[in-house]
């Protein structure tokens, strides 16, 4: 019997998404949460006293700001080789070797797949063969399955690949595959990279996606950490998650009801996160504020969103300085009816329509489009293939009446706002 642990997606040093002007001290652990999630990675291993660790691509970022990005893992690594834990490794679409300047020499227990062509690495005493191949450049656009060697007789047999195995949950589909293929290989486990959603996608033969280490937004919430596999009489006995993630996204749903104020909503985001927040073993929970409900208080909300957005940050900093920390609040209440007079309905109603017509015009967009398309083309290639903000999703698939929409339900918000205060 063996044990191994399968990793992929650690992405080390990159920047989180969301900080943007924040400071303090959890802005601070987030900024360092790869790392962190990297080097429990490493003590749960070693704690496990695994016989071997998988790494399936994206270790890196991109290139490195600077050697200490390379220096970091390998001071890692030497912590598994002081174990006699070999590690095996792939390069993926963001560290493949036209991404990179810098390198620096790996420890002897790192055993690092080529580029040109799929190799196999033996562990006699374990009958284990490992079967892997790294990506040159960035966009791998061939099929690598084809050209992996056949299962070594009498062994286990371990794929390692990164791959978007055909653009599974919307990742940019590299070095195209099926499960079918990936099954008919023979091999009796795919270790594989690219998709940040953990997922087991064969069981006969196992064929499993680990997720990303460390979620960096609000796209990647829950449990993120690595696949540790039990190995026995060459078959696979179990399959457990390893949690090693130091900061954990989700989005919290807070229900604005008919009669509530805005304090009462502020009270309710307050007990939210303390609910959530003591199911997270000591990790910091970055979260999401999702507003919902029909509620009296619709419009104040709407016109709100730089105040409630602080008193939101201000509810999760009294439950303790390093407990919660609030991205962004989003408010999808509906109003409701407020006793205003029929003229004054009327001239509303005939606002919202003139300035709702705003997404058809053609004029309008056509001037959208020449002022936002050139400037979007420059953003750089992963921010433009997967970002989480609404309004910039719009501008980069050039649907500029989405991108009007929240401007109009904020305009409107605050007109009828400060008509009801008048």
């Amino acid at each position: 019997m063996f044990r191994f642990v399968h990793a992929a997606d650690i992405h080390l040093d990159s920047p989180l998404r969301g900080l943007s002007g924040q400071e303090g001290d959890n802005a601070r652990r987030i900024r360092k949460a790869t790392r962190e999630a990297f080097e429990n990675l490493v003590t749960r291993s070693i704690e496990e006293k695994v016989d071997f660790m998988i790494l399936s691509g994206d270790l890196y970022d991109g290139d490195w700001k600077d050697y200490q990005t390379g220096l970091f893992f390998v001071a890692q690594m030497g912590r598994l080789s002081s174990e006699d834990i070999p590690v095996f490794l792939v390069y993926g679409n963001h560290d493949a070797a036209s991404q990179m300047t810098r390198s620096l020499n790996l420890p002897p227990n790192v055993n690092l797949f080529g580029t040109h062509h799929a190799h196999t690495f033996l562990i006699p005493d374990l009958s284990v063969a490992i079967h892997g191949m790294s990506f040159r450049q960035r966009d791998v656009t061939d099929n690598l399955v084809p050209g992996f060697p056949d299962p070594v007789p009498d062994m286990f047999n371990i794929g390692v690949l990164h791959t978007g195995l055909g653009g599974l949950g919307g990742h940019a589909n590299y070095a195209p595959c099926s499960s079918g293929e990936l099954i008919a290989k023979g091999y009796d486990y795919w270790a594989l990279g690219h998709v940040h959603q953990g997922q087991v996608i064969n069981r006969t033969p196992y064929i499993v996606f680990p997720g990303n280490l460390q979620g960096r937004h609000i796209r990647e919430t829950g449990p993120k950490g690595a696949c540790i596999i039990s190995v026995n009489e060459g078959a696979v006995a179990d399959l457990g998650l390893l949690a090693v993630d130091v900061v954990r996204w989700e989005v919290l749903t807070v229900n604005a009801g008919p009669e509530d104020s805005f304090s009462d909503i502020i009270n309710r985001i307050r007990e939210e996160i303390r609910t959530v927040s003591g199911e997270m073993d000591g990790r910091l929970l970055a979260c999401r504020i999702l507003i919902e409900g029909k509620t009296k208080i619709h419009f104040q909300l709407e016109s709100s969103r730089e105040p409630l957005l602080a008193e939101a940050r201000s509810a999760a900093l009294s439950l303790g300085s390093s407990v919660a920390w609030v991205e962004r609040v989003v408010v999808q209440t509906e109003p409701m009816g407020i006793g205003v007079d029929e003229k004054e309905e009327t001239s509303f109603m005939d606002l919202a329509q003139i300035l709702g017509k705003a997404k058809d015009d053609p004029e309008l967009l056509k001037m959208m489009e020449s002022q936002l398309g050139e400037l979007v083309q420059t953003l750089p290639y992963d921010l433009r293939i997967d970002n989480e903000d609404i309004a910039l999703k719009s501008a980069i698939d050039r649907e500029y009446g989405e991108l009007l929409s929240p401007v109009i339900r904020f305009l409107l918000a605050d007109i009828r706002e400060q008509g009801q205060k008048s």
